[in-house]
């Protein structure tokens, strides 16, 4: 499934379990190289957080702070949700096409687990 996203802003709508209420939340987009590079390196926090697209894995070499990470498949279904401190290497999920990386510790806050699907909002869209 090719996705039209271009680098810039939107929201990461998470839907509710059991048809609770969506939570969302303000997202960077980076798909350019460029930005997929850069990713959260040199910053000290997050408001948010940022879609890696494509990826199906990150580091955490020269970060400042821990993040959540969740790999999400083509459909945007969460399949794997991972925390990792500064200086560490990600294992790469075969079947991931997408990454979202947060602060350490919003993303069970967000209810984003194993098996919750995401939406991608896209500002101006």
């Amino acid at each position: 499934m090719r996705r039209g996203w271009r680098d810039g802003r939107g929201e990461l709508v998470v839907r509710g379990d059991g048809g609770g209420p969506s939570v969302r939340v303000p997202l960077e987009i980076a798909t350019s190289y460029r930005a997929r590079t850069k990713g959260l390196l040199g910053r000290d926090s997050i408001e948010g957080a940022i879609l890696l697209s494509p990826a199906n894995s990150v580091h955490t070499f020269r970060m400042r702070m821990p993040i959540d990470v969740a790999y999400l498949d083509r459909h945007l279904r969460v399949i794997a949700v991972r925390t990792m401190r500064p200086g560490r290497l990600g294992m790469p999920r075969l079947r991931a096409r997408h990454v979202v990386e947060a602060g350490a510790g919003v993303m069970g806050e967000w209810g984003v687990r194993e098996g919750t699907h995401v939406e991608v909002v896209v500002c101006g869209s």
